[in-house]
Formats: structure tokens, C-alpha cells, sequence
């Protein structure tokens, strides 16, 4: 079978077809380290985890990179906010981001590069540029001509005449406004480094072109990233790298956005969702299961009911792996997956068409649990570890069975199911007037160590 992927240059999906048999070379635009991760930050590696996991179960040797922006214009905004060393700002949420990776299941890159260790190749690559007429010094600064590379807009499909680039502080010396800066010239008081045009620090776009020419040579399989980061970023590596003669990227494949209220989540909206909260109030299992099971190329509208309905869902799928586990024992991963769950995923990684196998395995095996038929509930566990692998969701994997995990994140969800229970017999209490029977449940609870909020889409608790 043939993997197909979404290629965002040509719009369309196409037959992967590796440069080299065997083998898969993946560039992914990581974290800029200015804030702790909210979960629509970690989307884009859960979806990247999940192209990677399934590579990987199809036979690839696949060579992962997820670069660190440790230097940038928010960092030492940050930094000058906080009165604090820039490098503390971008190393203190380079952990958190890790730790949000590895919280959600997320397999460790084979290489994870920071900028700022990689000064000495963006110089060769502007020195290269200069040479080849494609880029400038002015004022301390380097700029690349957008004129001088007639590629220049493809991936995002604009028109050059109507193009508006992005421009940051200090950007002076242009030639053309739509030009973009490489380096900038250092200001009082900010982090710099040493070139041959003066001392300054990188912009924004070149590192990746630079870090994906030193991992992965001058031509690899995907790039990926976010779609917010088709333009301006992906749009300038493009352009960099090629007019230094690399051939860069053959495939491009980009995530959609976790949104709320219709907007992207970010934080300078204010409208972001940590992921060192959200692990507080629910499994990592489970927001690996909301976040991940969508089509990576959809929205993910953000919702609290949204993420009790996938933990719901999730609950189903434990709750056969339990009932097979106690009654014949732990049962192997098989060896392959079924064909409509490997159809499903061969095809732009059709996560949801294979979560409904995943789901249709589940309703068998239950039904074989009923007929007391031992076999073929086993096989049937088999089939769906198999499957859930691939999605790093395997309930009895040690990363979620208690094999360097935090038992108090599974106790949560025991805790919660039952809390729930006792929640629903209060509303039932409510709803037929014993208001005396549903106070006594709530002080009880609050006895417990239990806060109870009412809430318009439902009672809520929480740890007082």
C-alpha cells in the first residue's frame, strides 16, 4: 500500500515517495520558547507524533527533527517585562514544553536543535546568499530580495505585487519593503553574536532553513508545521534555502488550529488553555484522545462538552481492554492492523475513518465478552492494541499503565468517574424537589475534601 499526504504546495494529496527506499527525513517547525504550551501549540507535535508513529508501523526508519526558536522579539520582550536573562525565559519553557510533549505521549525527536547553537551555519547560509545576489547587508542588518527569486510566494499562493511582509523594530535599510530580514542589527541592551556585516541576532526564518540543511542535507520528505505558519515563515524558508541551492522540502503538510469562540487560540487573545492546567483537571490520556483523533487538517473547536464526549469515548474503549485483561490475562499487540483501520490511515492519515474501526473493534469484542467467546474477544484486543499503538493511545502501553507515568493522573480519572456518579444522583435529587437528600450529597463531598460549582452546563468539581 501507498501513503498518501495532503502536499500544501501542489494543494493537493499525493503518493508519498521517499528520496531515499526505506527511509523518512521529517522537519517540524517546534516550539518559540516565550510562554508555557497551551493545547494548541501541542496539537501540532501530536499530529506530527502520529504521522511519525505511523511511518514508522509501515516499516520507515524515520529521522524526526523539532527545532527550538530560543531567540526571537517576544523572548526578550518577555525577558525585558519580567526583568529577567532572556536564555532564562526560553529554557524555562523549553521544559514545560517538553514536558507537555511527554505528558501527552509524544515521542522524543531524534534531534531537537536551538537556534542559538546554530549561529555559525546561518552565517554560511547568508554568506552564500550575498554571493548569489539573493541577499543584502544594510545598517547591520541582512535582507533577503524577494525579487531576485522568481519561486518566491508558490506555497502560499499570492501575488508579489499585493504581498504585505511582516516587519519587526529596526528593520531599516530596505531596498524593497516586501523584503525580509535574515539578521538583525544589534540594539542596546539584547542578545547578539559576531558576524562579518556586524553583531546581531537571527531572524525569525532563517534558522529552520539552516538547522534543516545541517540535520537533514539539502533535499528531505515533509516539512510540517501549523497552517498559521505557511506564511510568512515556511513561505522565507522556501525562499532562503533554495536560492542557497538546496532543494529543501518535497512535501508540505500543515495542521488546522485548536480554536475558541471561532478564533485561533493564542495567548496574546487571552484565550489559551495551558496544558499544565488542562492535565490537572483531565487524563493526559484523554486530551491526547481529543486532540489527536481529529483530522489534522481540521479546526478543533475548543469545548468543555467536547472533552467530556471524547473522554466518554475513551472510557468505552478502557473499559474492553479491562474486561478482556481480568478475564484471560494481558493480550499482545498484533503484528498488523486491520486493513480498513491501515486503508484509513494510508489515505492523508485518516485518523477518524480509522477511530471508527477502532470503535467497531470495541463493539465486538464486547459482543464476543457477552457470548462468552474467550478467542475472539482476545483477538479482538490483539487487533485494537495494534490499532491504538499507532495512535499512542494504548491503555496498557507503560507510558499509561503506571511504567514511568504519574499514578495520580490515572486516579484522577477513577476519582472523577466516581465523583460523576455521585454528581448525577444529586441532580436527580434536584430534579424531583428532595433538595434536603441533594444538600446532604454536596456537604458530603465537601467533607470529602470535594468544592462543588453549578455551573450552566453542569455541576463541576474540583480539589478544595
Amino acid at each position: 500500500m501507498t501513503i498518501r499526504l495532503y502536499d500544501t504546495s501542489a494543494r493537493q494529496i499525493r503518493d508519498f515517495t521517499p528520496l531515499v527506499p526505506g527511509c523518512v527525513s521529517i522537519y517540524l517547525c517546534g516550539a518559540t520558547v516565550q510562554a508555557a504550551p497551551h493545547i494548541g501549540h501541542i496539537r501540532s507535535g501530536l499530529n506530527f507524533d502520529i504521522m511519525r508513529r505511523w511511518f514508522e508501523h509501515r516499516g520507515y526508519d524515520v529521522t524526526f527533527v523539532r527545532n527550538v526558536t530560543d531567540i526571537d522579539d517576544k523572548i526578550i520582550k518577555k525577558a525585558e517585562e519580567q526583568d529577567r536573562p532572556w536564555w532564562s525565559i526560553g529554557y524555562e519553557n523549553e521544559v514545560a514544553f517538553n514536558t507537555a510533549y511527554d505528558s501527552l505521549g509524544c515521542l522524543r525527536p531524534t534531534y531537537e536543535p536551538r537556534a542559538t547553537g546554530h549561529i555559525p551555519e546561518m552565517i554560511e547560509m547568508m554568506r552564500g546568499l550575498i554571493e548569489r545576489g539573493h541577499a543584502y547587508a544594510a545598517d547591520g542588518n541582512v535582507y533577503f530580495d524577494v525579487r531576485s527569486f522568481p519561486e518566491y510566494l508558490q506555497l502560499s499562493n499570492q501575488e508579489l505585487d499585493n504581498l504585505r511582509q511582516p516587519e519587526g523594530e529596526g528593520e531599516t535599510g530596505k531596498r524593497d519593503p516586501r523584503d525580509f530580514a535574515m539578521w538583525k542589527a544589534a540594539r542596546e541592551g539584547e542578545p547578539s553574536w559576531e558576524t562579518p556585516w556586524g553583531r546581531g541576532r537571527p531572524g525569525w526564518h532563517l534558522e529552520c532553513s539552516a538547522m534543516a540543511h545541517k540535520y537533514l542535507g539539502t533535499v528531505f520528505d515533509i516539512h510540517g508545521g501549523g497552517v498559521d505558519l505557511v506564511f510568512p515563515h515556511h513561505e522565507n524558508e522556501i525562499a532562503q534555502a533554495k536560492a542557497f541551492g538546496d532543494d529543501f522540502a518535497r512535501y508540505w503538510s500543515h495542521n488546522a488550529w485548536v480554536t475558541m469562540s471561532g478564533e485561533k487560540m493564542s495567548k496574546s487573545l487571552g484565550n489559551s488553555v495551558l496544558v499544565s492546567e488542562m492535565v490537572k483537571r483531565w487524563r493526559p490520556i484523554v486530551l491526547r484522545y481529543y486532540l489527536g483523533t481529529p483530522h489534522y487538517r481540521s479546526m478543533i473547536e475548543y469545548s468543555e462538552e467536547a472533552l467530556r464526549e471524547a473522554e466518554s469515548a475513551f472510557a468505552r474503549i478502557e473499559g474492553f481492554v479491562q474486561r478482556v485483561v481480568e478475564k484471560a490475562g494481558v493480550v499482545e499487540p498484533a503484528a498488523e492492523v486491520p486493513p480498513a483501520f491501515a486503508e484509513a490511515m494510508d489515505d492523508d492519515l485518516g485518523v477518524p475513518q480509522a477511530l471508527a474501526i477502532v470503535h467497531t473493534t470495541v463493539r465486538q469484542g464486547n459482543s464476543a465478552l457477552t457470548a462468552d467467546d474467550k478467542e475472539a474477544a482476545v483477538a479482538r484486543l490483539a487487533e485494537l492494541r495494534a490499532m491504538l499503538g499507532v495512535l499512542g493511545l494504548d491503555p496498557l502501553d507503560e507510558r499509561w499503565s503506571g511504567g514511568g507515568t504519574d499514578r495520580g493522573e490515572d486516579l484522577h480519572g477513577v476519582v472523577d468517574s466516581l465523583v460523576r456518579l455521585v454528581l448525577e444522583q444529586r441532580q436527580a435529587a434536584r430534579a424531583r424537589k428532595d433538595y434536603a437528600t441533594a444538600d446532604a450529597i454536596r456537604d458530603q463531598l465537601q467533607q470529602s475534601g470535594l468544592a462543588i460549582e453549578d455551573t450552566p452546563s453542569g455541576p463541576r468539581w474540583s480539589l478544595s
